[in-house]
């Protein structure tokens, strides 16, 4: 009688080999739950090798946008090095995810990764790109933005993709919706509008402002003045609509908009390696290490 395949032997399997869940799951299968046969029929086939490369930082790589009617997504896949990030093949992987995440619109990264593709599904393609080009290339995240008939797309992706940027504007034409992609892409805007800064964060700068203020010596009646100020500016800073606009300083973004009587709608803004903590390497010594 064949064994049963659990969840929790496909995920002591994946803990010990990096490989994806459905590669586990059939790896087990083929050798009727033996764990010790499935990691060797893994190293078999070659996914193991991409296994040994599971504990690497991937923080370089690309991001992308792809536009599907009225739905767009944004991903951002990692690779060890930047030189990787040029390499056709790596640059055809990340367009050809992005297109399948706007087509099938997954809920979550479990459902992304098993989205099928001609050569299987996209985890394992991931799996393959890691064991082909020899780096860890990790799927890492993925939005998906709807829009209204009205609406318009707004896509920027600066540099090849180091920055993606999708926007939504109502209306406007698609080169006013870049326009503002452009300016999310160069200034790096938190929040569209001062009302979606959460409390607590507004609280906190206010704090911080005021005890600046105090340490200045200023009398109380002047420090209340001073820091309705400078949260004026906090907020004109790290609000997109209040932002000098890229392209013209001397305006607003909400006044650029207002030009074009558009208004925008939201906005997602990936830059590539954003969060991870980078190994810090020293070049002398590596090339001391590779000598021995």
């Amino acid at each position: 009688m064949a064994q049963k395949i659990t969840a929790a032997m496909v995920k002591e399997l994946r803990d010990k080999t990096g490989v994806g869940m459905m590669d586990a799951k059939r790896a087990l299968v083929e050798v009727d739950g033996d764990m010790d046969k499935a990691i060797d029929h893994l190293r078999e086939s070659g996914l193991a090798k991409a296994a040994k490369k599971g504990d690497r930082i991937a923080a370089e790589g690309l991001a992308n946008v792809y536009v599907n009617g009225n739905t767009a997504a944004i991903v951002e896949i990692n690779s060890e090095t930047d030189f990787v990030a040029k390499n056709d093949q790596f640059k055809e992987l990340v367009v050809r995810v992005a297109k399948l995440v706007a087509e099938n619109k997954p809920a979550d990264m479990e459902a992304a990764l098993a989205i099928e593709t001609e050569n299987g599904t996209i985890e394992k393609e991931i799996l393959e790109a890691t064991t082909v080009i020899g780096e860890k290339i990790a799927f890492r995240r993925f939005e998906i933005v709807e829009k209204a008939d009205d609406e318009v797309f707004g896509a920027y992706l600066h540099a090849g993709g180091t920055i993606a940027v999708l926007s939504v504007v109502s209306g406007a034409d698609e080169a006013v919706a870049k326009d503002v992609s452009m300016h999310v892409a160069a200034i790096n805007p938190r929040y569209m509008t001062k009302e979606e800064v959460p409390a607590e964060e507004l609280e906190h700068e206010k704090k911080v402002l005021t005890e600046q203020a105090l340490n200045e010596g200023k009398p109380a009646n002047i420090v209340e003045k001073m820091v309705i100020g400078r949260m004026q500016k906090f907020l004109a800073e790290i609000c997109l609509v209040d932002q000098p606009f890229v392209k013209d300083p001397d305006m607003t973004v909400s006044k650029y908009l207002a030009s074009k009587n558009s208004e925008v709608k939201a906005f997602v803004r990936f830059e590539v390696g954003e969060g991870i903590e980078k190994r810090q390497e020293n070049f002398a010594d590596e090339v001391r290490s590779q000598m021995k």
